[in-house]
């Protein structure tokens, strides 16, 4: 019997329900929700009308499993890395490094976006995975199904959040390369004004955040909460800090041996951009992205390069006024 983590994408027959079909069972409540700019507005947070029926489903039918590990981030937050070096981290011990399933599949093959697959109605391709199974989702911590957030389900989860200026730069950028047209009815500054305001997509950011982060506080051993510009600043500690949570610690001969620094290299921005498994196909169920639209900059700063320094304040002084008495410290609220 097969043990994962392996990539979603060789777990399931490629050719099976390759057409999305949507559950229309929650149609009509869909239909009742606050609508605004194409979202939703479901538990107080504003979701792609077309995912919603699928955050439903995941609700009511997902059962997570003990070894589960799950990925949650806000769009744009530093997924793809993020799955990379989980994946990595989690499947080290199966074949040689330079063998790895990250180095010949798609980030998002190896760790499948569960939000996505539900809406188009492929939630049931994630039974016959084996355990442990690493899963993704956009989902704040209030819309996961009752048993990821059970107080003692086994599941863990890793969260990662990055400073909201790169987060909107990078999300307009990512928009801009879709085949959907409805992408293409957020220019910048709408969008800018929208995460200020709590109505972008998958917002209120700040909530989606703070959930995480509080959870963090009250079961540390359960969920881990990273933000991406330490990950940057310190990957070897993080990669390491990762190991320790997930129970698969790196040895004292994996650390002589340049383990560490060489999952850090494998999963590093330059080298999955310049793999060809990333540089063509796509990914998406409803909108479709190039594969090598995940590949952008991959770095921290780049707001300034397109944001005026009102608008920065601006976003700062809300989302400091959001986590303040929190206790949440984020290196980029100057």
């Amino acid at each position: 019997m097969a043990t994962g983590p392996i990539p979603f994408k060789s777990s399931n027959n490629e050719e099976e329900d390759v057409k999305p079909c949507p559950p229309h069972d929650y149609d009509e409540l869909v239909s009742t929700l606050p609508l605004q700019e194409g979202l939703r507005l479901y538990q107080n947070f504003w979701w792609p009308e077309s995912v919603v029926p699928g955050i439903i489903q995941i609700q009511q039918q997902f059962h997570a499993r003990p070894t589960d590990v799950f990925l949650a981030t806000f769009p744009k937050s530093g997924t793809t890395w993020l799955k990379a070096l989980i994946f990595t981290i989690m499947t080290r011990t199966q074949s040689p490094l330079a063998q790895n399933p990250i180095l010949s599949h798609h980030p998002h093959d190896c760790v499948i976006f569960m939000d996505g697959l539900f809406a188009i109605g492929h939630g049931h391709k994630l039974e016959p995975m084996p355990s442990p199974r690493i899963l993704h989702t956009h989902m704040a911590y209030s819309l996961l199904p009752a048993s990821v957030r059970d107080d003692d389900p086994g599941s863990r989860i890793i969260y990662l959040c990055r400073d909201p200026k790169d987060t909107v730069v990078s999300l307009w950028r990512f928009l801009e390369k879709s085949n959907h047209e409805k992408a293409k009815e957020f220019p910048f500054d709408k969008l800018c004004d929208m995460f200020c305001e709590g109505t972008s997509p998958i917002g209120p950011i700040w909530d989606h955040v703070l959930q995480y982060w509080r959870e963090s506080l009250r079961r540390p051993d359960k969920v881990l909460f990273l933000t991406y510009e330490e990950m940057l600043e310190n990957t070897v500690k993080i990669v390491k800090r990762l190991g320790e949570f997930l129970g698969c610690p790196f040895s004292e001969e994996e650390e002589r041996e340049g383990v560490v620094e060489e999952v850090v290299r494998i999963c590093s921005f330059e080298n999955l951009k310049g793999l060809e498994v990333n540089k063509v196909g796509s990914q998406g169920s409803f909108w479709k992205f190039s594969n090598s639209s995940y590949f952008r900059k991959g770095g921290v700063g780049d707001w300034k390069n397109h944001m005026s320094m009102e608008m920065a304040k601006k976003m700062d002084e809300v989302m400091r006024g959001k986590i303040k008495g929190s206790g949440l410290i984020l290196p980029t609220l100057n």
